[in-house]
């Protein structure tokens, strides 16, 4: 009998569990974004709307190639970094093309702001320590592509002060190559001056958004690469070709390169 009630016990404690894990997962208040979630709900959506309805309020903007965005598998969207209009743009305009939500980082207190916080949650926002190795933090975005999801990511690691790409880091190389997930090159032009660092958004000004031709780094990796060197030249390919996006006086660290892949975007005027 009273292995009965043990039984009992422990059916009725499952059950308990897993009732409180689904209503964690749909919780409208969630402690955390879940890397696994890859819905475009109508917050999402809405969002993205509303981004696009207040850009065009003070910025002009130009989009090139979005058909290029891949609609399925892991993917990470890999943009130059000037700006604190960039996420904003890929949000606003890359979010429905790809039919799934993003998945990006952001301070860690910035989610603990009130409503901001809310809806970052429920729309893919991690926090992220700044300036510290964050081992979570890439466990999280490895979760994400591991579920097939799509991240964002800025190479640079910040922004560029001056709006030219900056020497790149190797993260974005270590969650590809260990991930396979496809990188989609990204050009934003003129973000800087249309927002640049430390000021407010300057009104009128024109930006360029351009997608590159997703790539995926084992398809360019000789056989037999050693790691480190493998995340080396992945790192050097995708600001090759985020630096073939851009026009000439914002390829900064690229500025040499001579292998480019299509021909010099023009600047963006006033």
């Amino acid at each position: 009998m009273s292995s009965t009630n043990g039984h009992e016990r422990t059916n009725g404690a499952g059950t308990a569990a897993r009732a409180s894990d689904a209503k964690r997962r749909w919780s409208p208040f969630p402690a955390e974004a879940d890397p696994a979630e890859q819905r475009n709900t109508w917050l999402v959506r809405t969002i993205a709307w509303g981004c696009r309805v207040v850009l065009k309020s003070f910025v002009r903007v130009g989009l090139h190639d979005l058909d290029r965005l891949p609609t399925s598998g892991p993917v990470i969207l890999a943009p130059n970094h000037a700006s604190n209009l960039d996420p904003v743009l890929i949000g606003a305009y890359m979010t429905l093309p790809l039919g799934r939500r993003i998945h990006w980082f952001a301070k860690r207190e910035v989610l603990d702001w009130p409503v901001i916080g809310w809806a970052g949650r429920l729309g893919g926002v991690h926090g992220i320590e700044r300036g510290a190795a964050d081992v979570e933090g890439f466990r999280t975005a490895l979760k994400v592509l591991e579920a097939g999801g799509v991240l964002l990511m800025f190479a640079e690691g910040t922004r560029s002060p001056t709006g030219e790409l900056q020497a790149a880091k190797d993260g974005m190389a270590t969650l590809a190559l260990r991930s396979g997930a496809t990188i989609v090159p990204i050009g934003l032009a003129g973000t800087h001056r249309a927002w640049p660092k430390g000021t407010h958004p300057n009104v009128g000004k024109r930006v360029e958004v351009r997608v590159g031709q997703p790539f995926r780094p084992a398809d360019l990796i000789p056989a037999g690469t050693d790691r480190r060197a493998a995340k080396g030249l992945t790192t050097l390919a995708i600001m090759r070709r985020i630096a073939a996006l851009l026009p000439p006086s914002q390829r900064g660290a690229y500025a040499d390169d001579q292998h480019r892949t299509v021909p010099s975007p023009a600047v963006p005027t006033a």
